[in-house]
């Protein structure tokens, strides 16, 4: 069975999926993993509409900006 991996940003509301790959900079990574963004970890897609994505990561609410979002894969649930 194939992997279903998209960009994080791409999640519709009450979505979730667990992250695959971040395709950033050192600095973008380091500053992800200190929020609780790291390969393996189960996200949920709470807001998504316009704007900022608001997510569940290890049961804390976290706003993202689009352009980040966009550089996080997930494998969809």
């Amino acid at each position: 069975m194939m992997k279903r991996i998209k960009p994080l940003s791409m999640l519709s509301p009450d979505e979730s999926g667990i992250v695959y790959r971040i395709v950033a900079g050192k600095g973008l990574t380091l500053r992800l993993a200190e929020m609780g963004i790291t390969p393996g970890v189960l996200v949920k897609v709470v807001h998504n509409d316009s704007g900022p994505l608001l997510l569940l990561v290890r049961d804390s609410r976290i706003v993202l900006g689009r352009g980040v979002a966009m550089k996080i894969l997930v494998e969809v649930n």
